[in-house]
């Protein structure tokens, strides 16, 4: 399947962005990859290109919200359009709510709420004038439910449904559908490099993370999933067994979240 469409991943140095990136290469997209790490951009960069891609690197750091317009501008002037919008860049945390200092809750709700948020309000409307797009944002089973040592993590997740929902609604009759991509446990880079509660990196593959379903296994579902513009994808394994449980038996969810091991 050639699909010759215009895609901008943030993300995409490595775990879900980078295994999306190589399914729509082989697909014949145009590719816009994203990351802060510009030598592990430039390796997807150069497969994806070898996989038949059309394939260029805008490398930059989400926290620096004041440049975001202007990065977004770069991103759609090397292809003068952008068809799928993938914001799938993030960061987590490993910490518990009183012991977490305010600035790492800042940083994380400006990298995984308030950077997808200024780049979508600022594409959307070059995606209306050239007839509609997707926009798929990667979210969490913990936007569905609160879960320990992830106040901040969390709080993004479930302003990232807010937010992303309401586009969904207000744009939907200009041809813009969303994708709200929630990953449970995918074996990435994420738990690595969560923050802990002074800022610090946590460092350290959680066990749950190892365990989990690989980011090429994820990778199918999500890409099948934008394709179809289908609203919402889970991802994972068991552990999506918590949301619904949460729609059907929240009294039982938050017990369970309470017993639950965090990491």
């Amino acid at each position: 399947m050639k699909s010759g469409k215009t895609i901008w991943i943030t993300g995409a140095s490595s775990g879900i962005g980078e295994a999306c990136s190589y399914l729509f290469a082989a697909q014949g997209a145009k590719l816009i990859l994203s990351a802060t790490r510009v030598e592990q951009l430039e390796t997807v960069q150069q497969k994806c290109i070898q996989l038949g891609a059309e394939c260029e690197i805008l490398p930059f750091d989400l926290s620096e919200i004041d440049r975001l317009e202007a990065i977004s501008d770069k991103a759609f002037s090397f292809f003068e359009k952008i068809d799928i919008l993938f914001l799938n860049a993030g960061i987590s945390q490993r910490s518990k709510a009183i012991e977490t200092h305010f600035a790492v809750d800042k940083k994380i709700m400006d990298i995984n709420f308030f950077a997808p948020v200024k780049i979508a309000k600022h594409l959307l409307p070059k995606m209306i004038e050239n007839g509609g797009g997707t926009i798929a944002v990667t979210t969490s089973i913990s936007g569905k439910f609160g879960f320990p040592l992830r106040s901040a993590y969390a709080s993004s997740k479930f302003a990232l449904y807010g937010f992303f929902e309401t586009v969904h609604a207000e744009y939907y009759d200009q041809n813009i559908r969303v994708v709200l991509v929630c990953p449970g446990r995918v074996k990435t880079n994420i738990s690595y490099n969560a923050l802990e509660a002074d800022g610090s990196k946590h460092a350290q593959m959680d066990a749950g993370q190892a365990g989990g379903l690989s980011a090429e296994k994820a990778a199918k579902k999500i890409v099948r999933a934008i394709h179809s513009q289908k609203p919402e994808v889970l991802v994972g394994g068991k552990e999506l067994l918590m949301v619904h449980i949460k729609r059907f038996l929240p009294g039982l969810a938050r017990r369970m979240v309470r017993k639950v091991k965090a990491v």
